[in-house]
């Protein structure tokens, strides 16, 4: 029995020790990698601090250090997919409010589908009821946009201008330079809360409860 004590005592000794060493490991690991991460994410915020969309009063943010992961033709790929998106977003949110609102065109949108009464739907519910035919339309003008915006001139991946608004067309040639950086942070600051607004909006719709703030509302 003291034989058995002693190699127990013995044993929980030796697994404490085990765990401290694997303990000081951890944390050395973490501390080599710590500067080599904090380096990168100063990098990163130097490289953003004079893009537009970075204004007060966060400034740069990129907690992942996503402007360091490639070249600057990645940086430039990640900036136009935010642009686009955010566009697509502004876009997304007013359409759906505006359907929430009950605002429509008049007459028909098909020989057995009126705008009326797509406007009593749900937005979701009403994207549904738009026949095949529409829904291939507005694929298709989507897809126009994009090969037209990605064929147009220099590419932004090798310098070029980033992605232009198609339809309508706008030339923003003849606007001061200040000026134009202020419309560019209007618009992806926008088109961030944009983003942030259409997926509160989809979650409201599928997950009832998901955004407290639409709880209850008829057009989610």
């Amino acid at each position: 029995n003291k034989t058995t004590k002693v190699h127990c005592k013995y044993s929980r000794q030796h697994s404490i020790k085990m765990k401290s060493a694997l303990f000081l490991a951890l944390i050395g690991s973490a501390a080599a990698f710590a500067p080599a991460q904090q380096a990168r994410t100063n990098v990163a915020l130097n490289v953003l601090a004079g893009m537009p969309g970075v204004t007060a009063p966060i400034g740069p943010y990129d907690p992942l250090g996503l402007a360091t992961l490639g070249s600057e033709s990645t940086l430039s790929w990640f900036r136009a997919a935010e642009l686009k998106h955010s566009r697509v977003a502004m876009l997304a949110t007013t359409g759906y409010l505006v359907q929430a609102a009950g605002i429509h065109f008049p007459g028909m949108l098909s020989s057995d589908v009126s705008f009326e009464s797509l406007s009593a739907m749900k937005p979701l519910d009403a994207w549904d009821a738009v026949p095949d035919g529409g829904k291939n339309q507005i694929y298709f003008t989507i897809f126009a946009a994009e090969f037209i915006t990605e064929c147009k001139g220099t590419h932004y991946t090798k310098g070029g201008d980033l992605p232009t608004i198609v339809f309508p067309p706008i030339d923003f040639s003849n606007v001061d330079a200040d000026v134009l950086k202020t419309k560019q942070n209007r618009e992806l600051n926008n088109g961030r809360l944009a983003m942030i607004s259409i997926m509160s909006f989809v979650a409201a719709a599928n997950i009832p409860g998901s955004v407290p703030a639409l709880t209850g509302n008829p057009m989610f």
